[in-house]
């Protein structure tokens, strides 16, 4: 994945999410007849501006791209000429203040269905819930699971795919329940198993939870072959190339590309002594270090090699899911609330500890996941952009002054005192919403950096 990837995929996430946001603010203010003075992508100092429409609405690209406003023709911010006074925000009733700041999260909310929606008549691509043979000890071990088993439904919600497998049992780690699950087993029966997810702690939520449990995805047999080497990484400095064929390491003789792994995982900064074949040809002794890297809080080596994949076994893997029009419009309302609901949920549990903060993400992993997403293909890059857009709008629905909530909240009081909140309450919020926020800020962007020294 290239830095130029990163950035632009997440330009072009950031810059829509925005420009949604405020549209809905905007569109619903000129609904109620507020004058709008400007409509600004990003904070700081204009980098392109143009004035438009009746009104003269200032569009503006701003330096400082994270976040962006719309402000409207208030009398609390400067004077208001006489005849614009019934245009002004602060003249319009709560009910249309209301509606004008609500509009920005359901904009994103909007945005997020209507992604869903298409992506699920158009057909998204997903990997056939398997799993492995789970280690003994483990708790899907205890319970019955068998290498082969496909996971067919999870508290009698069905299963399609891995990826929804992972997300239905993270819901039910994070409440601690007990789930009962429907599998087909490899010989076509069908069996209901039981797996209690109560003993998972929060460092498990962190890693990999389904390891943890023993429910690792079904990984075909792959030969021992490189299909690819990493620029720079250890396998490439050391002279190994594409289509070299392992057969050994050390004085172990490698049979499959998982016996490479766990070897060289299991030797972080130790040389190893590799012998392959090169276009069937044995080559000399080749000496390999593998470099340090820490994955949940472990030492591992990695080599950057990734295995020859036969596409026909690749293709075996995959399932695409796809429903009608009116299926799958129902689909992505539900998906949208579920994430809506669940976020809300995992922010709670944050702030009692069950979950911990770790799982807080700034704009550098975003940022990551944008490219990520991005290269896997227009499929992943949109769903991605769906999640981060109800992440937006959940987080602005939070009511911490400054941000939207924060108003709905002001309003909401307004409603039952039959008058606005005081000045110097608004004040008062202002200064605790940015205190929360920049202390919000402060643990993603630590985050950040704590995932980008360790991944380093």
């Amino acid at each position: 994945m290239t830095l130029l990837t990163t950035i632009i995929a997440f330009a072009v996430a950031l810059g829509c999410l925005i420009v949604v946001h405020e549209f809905g603010h905007y569109f619903v203010a000129r609904a109620c007849g507020v004058k709008v003075l400007r409509f600004s992508v990003g904070f700081g100092k204009p980098l392109w501006s143009r004035p438009l429409g009746r009104d003269r609405t200032e569009w503006v690209i701003a330096a400082f791209p994270l976040g962006g406003y719309v402000k409207m023709l208030d009398e609390r911010e400067g004077e208001v000429a006489p005849d614009d006074l019934p245009r002004a925000f602060n003249r319009q009733s709560v009910w249309r203040r209301l509606a004008i700041v609500i509009a920005g999260p359901a904009a994103n909310f909007l945005l997020a269905i209507a992604l869903y929606w298409g992506l699920f008549i158009y057909g998204v691509p997903g990997l056939k819930p398997v799993i492995n043979e789970p280690p003994q000890g483990t708790v899907a071990a205890r319970v019955g699971f068998k290498g082969g088993d496909t996971l067919v439904s999870i508290a009698d919600e069905p299963v399609a795919t891995w990826q929804d497998a992972r997300w239905i049992l993270l819901q039910r780690a994070v409440q601690k329940s007990i789930v009962t699950i429907e599998v087909r087993s490899a010989t076509g029966d069908l069996v209901w198993r039981k797996l209690d997810l109560s003993a998972l702690t929060p460092a498990d939520l962190d890693s990999d939870f389904l390891r943890t449990l023993g429910l690792a995805r079904h990984q075909p047999k792959l030969k021992p072959v490189i299909g690819e080497v990493v620029a720079g990484g250890a396998a490439q400095r050391a002279g190994l190339k594409a289509g070299d064929a392992f057969v050994a390491i050390g004085n172990r003789r490698i049979e499959t590309w998982d016996e490479v792994v766990r070897l060289v995982r299991a030797e972080p900064g130790t040389p190893l002594v590799v012998e392959v074949t090169r276009d069937g040809a044995p080559q000399p002794a080749i000496a390999v270090t593998p470099e340090v890297v820490v994955e949940n809080g472990q030492k591992i080596g990695r080599i950057g090699a990734a295995p020859q994949v036969d596409r026909s076994v690749l293709a075996g893997m995959i399932v695409e899911v796809r429903y009608g029009p009116l299926e799958s419009f129902a689909k992505a309302l539900q998906k949208t609330w579920d994430t809506s609901v669940f976020s809300l949920k995992m922010l709670g549990r944050m702030i009692v500890g069950d979950v911990s903060l770790k799982n807080l993400s700034g704009p550098i992993t975003i940022a990551d996941y944008a490219g990520q997403s991005a290269q896997s293909g227009v499929a992943s890059y949109l769903l991605f952009l769906a999640l981060i857009s109800i992440s937006l709008g959940v987080l602005n629905l939070l009511p911490i002054p400054l941000l939207d909530g924060g108003h709905l909240m002001y309003y909401t009081v307004e409603i039952f005192k039959g008058r606005p909140v005081s000045e110097r309450a608004v004040e008062i919020g202002q200064h605790v919403g940015m205190a929360l926020l920049f202390t919000l800020m402060a643990f993603a962007l630590y985050n950040d950096i704590t995932r980008l020294l360790v991944s380093g």
